[in-house]
């Protein structure tokens, strides 16, 4: 009763309710932004995780301009049903360069962190041109335009500077060679020695069928087939710690 008094007299004085407010928000807040500042400590580096490529970090970007995060997670939780169908959890290194990461549960199409390697440039270019012609229960819409849109790369050294900004270790080299190095990755008769000392096991080639065109595909296909292939994982064994 006497707890129930005293809320009756915080509801009921402006100044205490005000106080009392500004206090529960202030908790709140630090919170959530008092592990921003130790960052740094609590993502373990990783050998092979590097910044994206240009080419890939332009399919990322239109990944997420097509809304694919809507139905595709890339997150393997640490559960057994999860390690044995896409293969080693997730670790937090590598969604280190991730502005925003892709992280989630929401699974109308599976999961995506491992895809790089599983399937041929080929396959995923039929997906996306008609996803039913290779998986037919999908319901995801075709895309089949991203294979007659040309990329915009005039703009990539831009994108670069920005994920600099937010802590991406691009190097003045790297902001200073994009152009070159988009075009060089998607080109099978470019020398491409200088894409891969800057960004190594970087997939190489033409990517969406037409070596005449750097397309949206070209990117696309790019960026999906290096998820999850950066880091070694062939000497751990996942499963085994859910046996």
């Amino acid at each position: 009763m006497a707890l129930l008094d005293k809320h009756k007299t915080i509801e009921k004085n402006a100044t205490l309710l005000l106080v009392g407010t500004l206090l529960v928000v202030s908790i709140g807040g630090l919170v959530q932004i008092t592990p921003l500042f130790y960052l740094e400590n609590t993502i373990e580096k990783v050998e092979g995780m590097r910044p994206y490529s240009p080419l890939e970090l332009a399919g990322r970007n239109i990944y997420i301009r097509e809304g694919c995060y809507t139905c595709h997670s890339q997150m393997i939780r640490p559960f057994r049903d999860e390690v044995e169908r896409y293969g080693h959890y997730s670790l937090a290194a590598e969604s280190m360069y991730d502005h925003p990461f892709q992280w989630g549960s929401k699974r109308t199409g599976p999961d995506l962190a491992r895809v790089g390697n599983r399937y041929s440039n080929e396959w995923h270019v039929q997906h996306l041109i008609e996803p039913r012609s290779v998986v037919p229960e999908s319901v995801m819409p075709s895309y089949a335009f991203l294979k007659e849109t040309p990329l915009a790369v005039d703009t990539i050294s831009y994108d670069l500077t920005a994920n600099r900004r937010v802590g991406v270790p691009y190097s003045d080299e790297m902001i200073a060679s994009a152009e070159a190095d988009i075009r060089a990755q998607a080109d099978p008769n470019a020398d491409t020695s200088g894409v891969l000392a800057r960004y190594p096991k970087a997939k190489l080639g033409d990517f969406d069928g037409n070596p005449a065109a750097l397309t949206e595909m070209d990117a696309l296909v790019a960026y999906l087939q290096m998820l999850g292939t950066l880091v070694d994982f062939s000497t751990y064994d996942a499963s085994a710690d859910y046996r």
